[in-house]
């Protein structure tokens, strides 16, 4: 392969896994803030509010899952 060839998007790991990788921290971050956010408001245990953290932190985990599944599912044609 030469110097100047790029690789197309879609065949292309490396981008992949580092695009999958942002979204996930900060999809973990945004939603593990939104729900100290909401648990601050809403609760006043502090059992309550780090189940609203967790609860926020799982949605985000498992939305950016979601979404890297779908990228990564695209078909590699094989030379």
């Amino acid at each position: 392969m030469s110097e100047n060839e790029q690789i197309p998007p879609q065949y292309d790991l490396n981008a992949k896994w580092d695009a999958c990788l942002d979204l996930g921290l900060r999809r973990f971050a945004y939603a593990s803030a939104s729900g100290a956010l909401a648990g601050l408001l809403l609760f006043r245990s502090p059992v309550t509010r780090w189940a609203a953290i967790a609860f926020g932190a799982g949605i985000g985990i498992g939305s950016a899952y979601s979404d890297c599944s779908q990228k990564f599912d695209t078909p590699v044609a094989k030379d």
